[in-house]
């Protein structure tokens, strides 16, 4: 696939990718019960709001131009990490009005991307893979997105990624109700500027459930990589964070 139709010249890829949005605009209403006056990617884990871990691992990958994607409560992201000169980055805001979704908020701060390719990440999760693994493979198969999926033995919790031999995405599988491995979207990805940009700007729009799909036709691929991961989005696995995040620190030098 050449992408040609698409306007993409490849030959014009940069060495190193070093932006990324990060998507903190939900409300985390299934985490209330524990976590209830800050947004969720705010959370206190192992001594730091849990998507401190998430900068500290970008920095530590070369990432260092932020987009925070907010809504919820965003000034308290803003208070916190301001310019981000404190950790060394250089971060930005785009704050929503109201809920745009997941694909409405990477549209609504497309304005602050500097450059052709952009990491977007959940920030309610933590993957310990190499992003730049993600970087070289979307940059050698010239994608115009590209998913990083993990491996998990039990993927009840999760819908799971169908991959072709070449890891073209051959489609999405619905959350199954029993136990069973799989590959899963780890909420990393990839994006070429140019694909963002043919997102509807529209009030709420999913990455999950609009765009992805859509873009199978397209040439959409993914690469499982190997890495520890966790999320937050439930009671459960947010008080199992403090336990990850406290074993990470003593392997990792970020």
């Amino acid at each position: 696939m050449t992408n040609e139709r698409h306007g993409l010249n490849h030959s014009l890829f940069e060495p190193l990718c070093s932006e990324a949005m990060i998507l903190a605009g939900g409300m985390g209403t299934r985490l209330k019960s524990l976590v209830h006056d800050r947004p969720k990617p705010m959370a206190q884990v192992a001594g730091r709001p849990f998507v401190e871990w998430l900068l500290l691992k970008l920095r530590s990958q070369g990432i260092r131009h932020i987009i925070f994607c907010s809504g919820y409560m965003g000034e308290m992201l803003e208070d916190y990490f301001k310019d981000g000169s404190c950790l060394g980055l250089d971060i930005e805001y785009s704050r929503e009005s109201e809920p745009m979704g997941t694909a409405g908020a990477v549209c609504h701060a497309l304005r602050r991307v500097r450059g052709e390719r952009f990491f977007v990440l959940n920030g309610d999760s933590y993957c310990c893979a190499d992003i730049m693994q993600l970087f070289n493979f979307h940059c050698q198969v010239k994608s115009w997105a590209t998913i990083l999926l993990v491996h998990m033995d039990d993927c009840r919790r999760y819908g799971t990624v169908i991959v072709n031999a070449d890891n073209s995405v051959r489609f999405f599988q619905e959350k199954r109700l029993d136990p069973g491995p799989g590959l899963i979207n780890s909420g990393i990805y990839l994006f070429e500027r140019k694909m963002a940009e043919t997102i509807p700007l529209r009030r709420k729009i999913s990455l999950e459930i609009d765009i992805l799909p859509n873009l199978i036709a397209e040439g959409l691929y993914a690469l499982e990589c190997p890495g520890d991961f966790i999320d937050i989005g439930i009671p459960e696995t947010y008080l199992a964070a403090d336990s990850f995040f406290r074993k990470l620190e003593k392997l990792c030098s970020f």
